[in-house]
């Protein structure tokens, strides 16, 4: 295993099936770690735009307890805002969890496949993460 940057047609990535020894495997190799950066870079926005929205989705900060309603039809429905609000919030939550695991992993693939010492997938790693930046960025300013 090298510990410097080679350039090379050959190269084992992430897993042992992952076996490069052409410079057309070496293309369809590159090609997917750059697909794999720009996902990578497509779900930290995704992330922070469902965090936004789940922001923006929370009630209103009420300044008394549901509890302190006297008429009882108000005290049922502002009970039953209050377990679809938590629901959201928990759906809300759960999303953002599963966002969060998908990102590690992509995040970690892309590590692994750099720590290859491969150049040319470590250039594919780095116009993979500009080209996703660069497509991602815009959606983070759409309202």
């Amino acid at each position: 295993m090298h510990m410097h940057f080679i350039f090379s047609n050959e190269v084992e990535l992430l897993f042992d099936f992952w076996k490069v020894h052409s410079s057309a495997g070496m293309a369809v190799s590159v090609l997917v770690v750059l697909l794999l950066a720009v996902l990578y870079e497509g779900i930290k926005v995704g992330k922070v735009k469902l965090f936004h929205w789940s922001l923006l989705s929370q009630p209103p900060n009420h300044s008394q307890p549901l509890t302190e309603y006297t008429d009882q039809e108000s005290t049922s429905s502002g009970s039953a805002q209050a377990n679809n609000d938590r629901t959201r919030m928990f759906l809300s939550h759960l999303g953002q969890s599963l966002i969060h695991v998908a990102q590690v992993v992509i995040g970690y693939f892309v590590m692994l496949a750099v720590m290859s010492y491969n150049t040319w997938i470590f250039l594919g790693v780095i116009l993979g993460s500009a080209i996703g930046y660069y497509l991602a960025y815009p959606f983070l300013s759409v309202g």
